[in-house]
């Protein structure tokens, strides 16, 4: 029991820690944000591992990412935007497509509504594109990650 769950927890953080270099790795700067490859850790995450998983890395990857780049003012908002996204794509069988729809209409929302607090409603609707675009090339890339570990087991 214990080595199953201590296996689990190192997965889960060696998940995290890749999904922040990845969202390292690229960052392209928006009009009051950045958009980064951070969502194809966690989408990877909550299609491969489920909902649970998927929002631990989802979670923690998020504000992890915003400490160490420079983004503190964003650290909570994004440990529940990329949490609730994570969790919403992690639903599987009849519900996977309307789980993916819902992560991105949770993160693109709280990014949204935390924005126009933030700012005003002009940077918050101009970041909406890349938000979805950002949310849709890490669907693309999680599920090629998923298809390509499967079939190397």
């Amino acid at each position: 029991m214990r080595q199953t769950k201590t296996k689990q927890l190192t997965l889960l953080a060696i998940l995290t820690a890749l999904t922040v270099v990845l969202g390292l790795f690229v960052k392209i700067p928006t009009v009051k944000g950045v958009t980064t490859l951070l969502d194809a850790g966690i989408f990877f995450a909550a299609f491969h591992l489920g909902k649970k998983e998927g929002a631990i890395v989802g979670g923690l990857s998020g504000f992890l990412f915003d400490l160490i780049a420079g983004y503190p003012q964003w650290m909570f908002i994004s440990l529940v935007a990329h949490g609730g996204q994570g969790y919403l794509a992690g639903f599987t069988g009849k519900k996977r497509y309307l789980g993916i729809l819902s992560s991105v209409i949770v993160m693109v929302a709280t990014y949204f509504v935390a924005s126009s607090v933030m700012y005003d409603v002009t940077a918050a609707t101009a970041d909406i594109i890349t938000n979805i675009l950002q949310n849709v090339v890490g669907i693309l890339v999680g599920l090629t990650l998923v298809k390509a570990v499967e079939q190397v087991k």
